[in-house]
């Protein structure tokens, strides 16, 4: 048996295998159907998916064409010879791009290059999903499948592909995990031969994709985790329990900046699945329009999307809540979580939004409602969204976090190489210094892990 991919610009895949459960509900076949039926992917969105579908063939003779992988000599893992395919095993989705936006992972310096020496960087493509960042899988795997080796050097190689035909310049897999930064970087080749791919450049013909290397960037996100280390790392019993592990100055301006939205006349509440009525729907995407708003922006996603997921997926909803005085809902804050069940179950924080400048109502609704929801649920972590060290001193760890990014044009690789290794480098030092500015008493101090 060997692998094999096919490209494709539909979902019918779906349909042709039993698939495992993914682990965010991000890359759930409901959130990405919510994102194409309400316009946030697609061509006119400028985000234009296609699907490399890998399946494992059996060694027959076969004169089946429907399936392209060029180079097979160099991807020993690839069989183009007598092929009968079996059934599907893992989908990499690819969108092409023109533009960066809804991304988070920014490459506009790379871009900017290839401009100043007159060489196109759009189309480029981009794998994540889109408008989150969010560390996750990025392969749908059938079950029984485990993400090897053979699997991404033949997503890859249908990455390779659609990059030829549609002359993209680059491929990007966005907050990948640490699994598949490591077996995508070790797949291809490290030590490249510049003077030999721009040999074969100069000479017209086409340019070696599979001598590319893979290169890898790290960034630096805040995670909160429900352990407490006087306990035995057993979970927190309640939001007072994680405040006891906090410096003593620290305990106090969390509880003033609680006591502050209180002053305020300020109610807050929780609803989630089910619970939550058009009516909120209504008043949280009001409040969510303002965020983009007041930057003179326009939203990603519509009301009709949060709809969407509201009527096929509402277990993995939460929304929280302020009230003022008379019961208006003035800020609202949309949370997706894990299965608690599930091995690293996780509340998400993603979509915010406030009819107005409200003290400290920020932090209590996107942050200390989400600790406590967390706590409530037994979830073991708590993901509030990216960038911001506002979240380190209120509990959250410098958590590492992985993109990958292969250069088609061998001119620019070795400067974007070197960039990726210095970027590296100021992130372990980043890391290391939010690290040491963490809020937790002295025994209640975790272990700093290069490795997260």
């Amino acid at each position: 048996m060997s692998l094999q991919y096919a490209l494709l610009n539909d979902i019918s895949w779906q349909s042709q295998t039993d698939w495992q459960t993914p682990d965010t509900p991000f890359m759930s076949f409901a959130f990405w159907q919510a994102l194409a039926d309400t316009g946030a992917i697609g061509e006119q969105a400028g985000w234009l998916p296609l699907f490399v579908l890998v399946h494992r063939v059996a060694d027959t003779k076969s004169n089946s064409l429907i399936d392209r992988a060029d180079n097979s000599e160099n991807h020993p893992a690839i069989n183009h010879v007598a092929q009968t395919v079996t059934h599907p095993i893992a989908v990499l989705p690819v969108f092409i791009k023109g533009h960066h936006r809804g991304e988070f992972v920014f490459d506009h310096s790379w871009a900017e290059a290839y401009a100043r020496y007159g060489v196109d960087y759009y189309p480029r493509m981009v794998t994540s999903v889109p408008y989150t960042p969010i560390t996750g899988q990025r392969l749908w795997l059938a079950k029984g499948e485990t993400l090897t080796t053979d699997i991404i050097k033949a997503a890859i190689a249908g990455v390779d592909d659609i990059a030829q035909q549609v002359g993209a310049s680059s491929w990007h897999g966005l907050f990948v995990t640490p699994e598949l930064a490591t077996i995508a970087t070790a797949s291809m080749p490290n030590d490249i031969d510049i003077v030999h791919l721009l040999a074969v450049q100069d000479n017209g013909l086409e340019s070696p994709a599979l001598d590319m290397p893979i290169l890898e960037r790290q960034g630096c996100q805040f995670l909160w985790q429900n352990k407490d280390l006087l306990q035995d790392c057993q979970p927190f019993a309640d939001f007072e329990a994680f405040l006891a592990t906090l410096k003593a100055k620290k305990r106090k301006t969390i509880r003033a900046e609680r006591r502050k939205v209180a002053e305020q006349a300020i109610i807050c509440q929780r609803k989630c699945g089910d619970a939550i009525t058009d009516e909120d729907w209504k008043a949280f995407y009001h409040c969510y329009v303002m965020t983009y708003a007041v930057r003179g922006q326009q939203p990603y996603l519509t009301i009709d999307f949060f709809m969407t997921l509201a009527a096929t997926m509402s277990e993995h909803l939460m929304l929280a809540q302020a009230l003022d005085g008379s019961g208006e809902i003035i800020a609202s804050s949309l949370f997706l979580y894990d299965d608690r069940h599930s091995e690293n179950a996780t509340l998400y924080g993603r979509y915010w939004g406030a009819l107005g400048e409200y003290d400290s109502l920020h932090f209590e609704l996107c942050y200390y409602q989400g600790i406590e929801f967390a706590i409530e649920q037994g979830l073991i972590y708590f993901d509030p969204g990216t960038q911001g060290e506002h979240k380190l001193v209120r509990g959250f760890i410098p958590t590492k976090t992985h993109s990958i990014h292969r250069i088609y044009d061998p001119r620019f690789v070795p400067a974007i190489a070197n960039f990726c290794a210095q970027d590296r480098e100021h992130m372990a030092q980043y890391r290391q210094q939010a690290f040491e500015a963490l809020p937790f008493n002295a025994d209640n101090m975790p272990d700093f892990d290069t490795n997260t």
